[in-house]
């Protein structure tokens, strides 16, 4: 099978989160497709095959599958626009259906997806207790005007702000207690974030449930942060943008587009670059 490997969300020709993306005749068998995805060893790669009117897509990180990738259907909406050409294309998930763009601009690329809808809940104490534990943080980190949330837009993350742009620059953890601590709670990342502004976020993702310590850009988790900030009325001004990889030497950079319907889809969209093959 032809991999491609497109980073999602770059700042220009550097950074952005790289992702494998397979287009085939028909999706592989689940099992087969786990393997490739560890055997590429990028956060997730995502498989598309064509089914009807729309592309049949699931996703995959080394460890495991997720109901939704947002950098990769960014890298995927990227691909298809090479392949395809310009334009809108529906996505049949495990989760529902959802739409991504894909075009051609000045030499490069961009793409926008649209989330499946958003919601959230705030966050079990104790489950605040024992992630702030993980990172070597207490309470007195947190930035109370975000309270600690359960928050998705296809897949489920844990929303914790920080006040301090320096707790966030510090982020480190354990991986395999970070992993057991996910799972116990149904979470496909952690998002630690540090608002700078009403419309400016910094984020970090941890993401040990699939295998990887930490993801350079994570699309899903943006349109959830979006779609939490609009339950609780953040001063957002219509969209947010996402700075997130940075510490990591990664630059990323994310757009959340928020519409005032409760549990509407978010729109995430950013530049996305061709990447040479190989391991990365």
């Amino acid at each position: 099978m032809e991999v491609q490997r497109i980073a999602a969300f770059s700042d220009g020709e550097s950074g952005g989160n790289p992702a494998g993306v397979v287009i085939a005749p028909a999706l592989p068998d689940a099992a087969t497709m786990q393997a490739l995805a560890a055997e590429i060893g990028y956060s997730e790669t995502v498989f598309a095959a064509p089914e009807a009117e729309a592309w049949r897509v699931r996703y995959f990180a080394p460890a495991m599958e997720v109901p939704f990738c947002g950098h990769a259907t960014i890298a995927l909406g990227a691909a298809l626009a090479l392949r395809r050409g310009d334009g809108r294309y529906a996505l049949r998930l495990n989760v529902g259906t959802i739409s991504v763009e894909g075009w051609r601009e000045a030499g490069g690329l961009r793409a926008a997806l649209q989330s499946p809808p958003t919601r959230s809940a705030p966050a079990d104490a104790a489950l605040v207790a024992g992630t702030l534990a993980l990172f070597g943080l207490d309470g007195s980190a947190l930035d109370h005007r975000i309270p600690p949330a359960l928050a998705e837009a296809g897949a489920r993350h844990l929303v914790l702000a920080l006040r301090d742009r320096a707790d966030l620059a510090a982020m480190r953890y354990d991986l395999a207690s970070g992993r057991a601590l996910m799972e116990q709670a149904g979470l496909v990342t952690i998002a630690l974030v540090h608002a700078a502004g009403p419309a400016l976020f910094q984020a970090r993702n941890a993401f040990a449930a699939g295998g990887v310590l930490e993801d350079p850009a994570t699309g899903a988790a943006a349109a959830a942060l979006a779609g939490y900030l609009r339950d609780i009325g953040w001063p957002h001004g219509g969209a947010i943008a996402i700075h997130q990889g940075d510490d990591m030497g990664m630059p990323s950079r994310l757009h959340a587009a928020i519409t005032t319907g409760a549990g509407e889809s978010i729109r995430v969209s950013g530049q996305a670059r061709v990447m040479r093959p190989g391991p990365g």
